[in-house]
């Protein structure tokens, strides 16, 4: 059975750390996708957040490097550091084009598609909190990866959407080229969820 011992808790805080960054630097970004306009305000929140990312995911690797037992092995804990760190990364990115481009308010489609990355932030969080002990939150987490699934699944159906409606009703080719970036980055960000729901699936079945 898996479980984080009191001397081993520290990663699994540090990741509920990391989770909660993550879920509030999404919501702050489905509330900027609503918006005429991104500040520089904008930008410099979204940073905050990834600053504040960063910080974490070093205090995770520099735990890991001077920590002779891991709760897990060292590799799992440095891929899932690595992959909710990008997460963080992926949005701060998205804000700063937005704000870089001028762009104006987004499309529906392209409010939509980030509210799935922010439900999938929230599916993570979910999984996360069972890691302390995965012999009895095993289904729990893997519920949560599930959903994330699903939530990564719709997302490619409407990016592909979203992309099209680009194509054959923007008439202006430098906004073709700002929102297909745009929408990339956000689908890119539903793919790291979907890596993280693979590492947190792989996780349940090595150590329960």
């Amino acid at each position: 059975m898996f479980g984080l011992s009191p001397k081993e808790d520290r990663f699994y805080l540090l990741f509920t750390q990391s989770t909660e960054i993550i879920t509030k630097s999404l919501k702050r970004l489905q509330g900027i996708m609503q918006q005429d306009c991104v500040s520089a305000e904008d930008t410099a929140q979204m940073n905050r957040f990834e600053h504040e990312a960063d910080n974490v995911t070093t205090q995770i690797l520099e735990r890991l490097s001077s920590t002779l037992i891991t709760p897990m092995d060292r590799e799992d804990i440095y891929k899932l550091a690595q992959v909710l760190d990008d997460i963080v990364d992926l949005a701060d990115g998205i804000v700063e084009r937005m704000h870089l481009y001028h762009t104006v308010k987004p499309s529906l489609g392209t409010q939509e598609l980030t509210h799935l990355v922010g439900l999938a932030a929230e599916q993570i969080q979910i999984a996360f909190s069972g890691l302390g002990n995965i012999h009895f939150q095993k289904t729990k987490i893997l519920a949560a990866a599930e959903e994330i699934y699903h939530l990564e699944i719709a997302g490619d159906k409407l990016y592909r959407q979203e992309v099209a409606r680009l194509f054959e009703y923007e008439e202006d080719p430098i906004e073709i080229i700002k929102w297909k970036e745009i929408l990339e980055q956000i689908e890119t960000t539903l793919d790291h969820s979907e890596a993280i729901a693979d590492l947190l699936k792989s996780v349940v079945l090595k150590y329960d």
